[in-house]
């Protein structure tokens, strides 16, 4: 994969898969599933940038589950490969 470093606060993410099943076993077709709205850290970029110039640390890690915002990010392809790169903010929560 090629590498992509996230810049400022944004997060690089990769979904989870979407569930091809109901839980009463009812198969759903690709445009029947709803995206996922949790994913893993792949990358995270350096901070925000605060009014005196430093940087607030990200509160998510490379490797975090996350849950995010329904219409958050911008999805990308990557190598073959989705992902979504988020800013910090449309986090809501990590899974732990």
């Amino acid at each position: 994969m090629a590498k992509l470093r996230p810049l400022g606060d944004k997060i690089l993410v990769k979904r989870v898969e979407a569930e091809s099943k109901t839980k009463s076993g009812i198969v759903l077709p690709d445009t029947a599933k709803e995206k996922p709205r949790r994913g893993t850290v792949l990358a995270v970029g350096e901070g925000k940038r605060l009014d005196n110039g430093e940087r607030a640390p990200a509160a998510v890690k490379k490797g975090d589950q996350v849950i995010f915002a329904s219409y958050a990010g911008t999805d990308i392809k990557i190598d073959g490969e989705d992902l979504m790169i988020l800013g910090e903010e449309d986090v809501l929560a990590v899974v732990e």
